[in-house]
This record gives C-alpha cells, structure tokens and sequence, in this order.
C-alpha cells in the first residue's frame, strides 16, 4: 500500500513556469492573433509527461488553457470580451436568442461538448451539432 501511495505521489503533476517562447506554437499563435496589445503575466505547464496543459494568464485579466498541442481549452474572463472568432458562431447566436443581456464569462472545448458560462450565471451546454443539451443555473 505504501508502494502504491509513493507512486502514485511522484506521478502527481506539479505546474512550473515556462516562458512565452515555451508554449506550444499553435497556443502562441492564438494569444498572438487575439490579444496581440495584451502581454502575457506568466505561463505554467503541469509535468504530466504524456499530456501536459498549459495555463496562460494575461495582464488584461484573461486566463486560457491550451491542451498539450496548443489546442484552446478553456478561456475564462471578468469582462465578457471574449474575440469575435473563438467562440463558434453557433452558440453565440444561441446566446444572444436566449440571454440578449448576458455576456460569455467562460468557453471550454470538451471533447464531445462546449461549455459556456455567462455573465447572469446560468452555464449552457453544448453537443458538436452546437444544440443545448443542459442548462444549469
């Protein structure tokens, strides 16, 4: 059993900082195109050997993750202004039909869903044909 804990232990992944120039390219081309006046504050990488994430937050108060290829995962911001062309059209449209007041706090690319967080709390979520499957408020 203390073998088992021990492994188990090290395997945990811990995030240390990485530079800019670190990321992978397809996540420095996204914050590039984006935000290209935003400078980033600091970056982390877990030490997941196998796929590790990257974590980005940047001096404007947005935070995004890339999986270990650059892929966005999650970006996450206080203002709700989130660039035209990240989100897919299909669901801002579909929360400008529901929630014309709300704003995008949140989008995260699930593998089979997309997941939104707005500004009145309510969380939508997605199928890849972009119908709501769940509301949770």
């Amino acid at each position: 059993m203390v073998i088992v804990l021990t492994s188990l232990a090290s395997l945990k992944a811990d995030d240390r900082p990485v530079t800019f120039a670190q990321l992978p390219m397809a996540a420095q081309t996204f914050i590039n195109a984006n935000y290209p006046d935003d400078k980033v504050s600091f970056a982390t990488v877990d030490d997941d050997v196998f796929r590790p994430d990257y974590h980005v937050a940047l001096a404007g108060g947005v935070m995004i993750q890339f999986n270990h290829d650059g892929s966005l995962e999650k970006i996450e911001t206080r203002s709700g202004n989130i660039p035209d062309g990240i989100i897919p059209v299909q669901i801002v449209e579909a929360v400008k039909g529901y929630y014309p007041d709300a704003k995008i706090l949140e989008y995260e690319v699930g593998r089979r869903s997309y997941e939104v967080k707005l500004s009145n709390r309510i969380e939508l979520k997605f199928n890849t044909r972009f119908n709501v499957i769940e509301i949770d408020n």
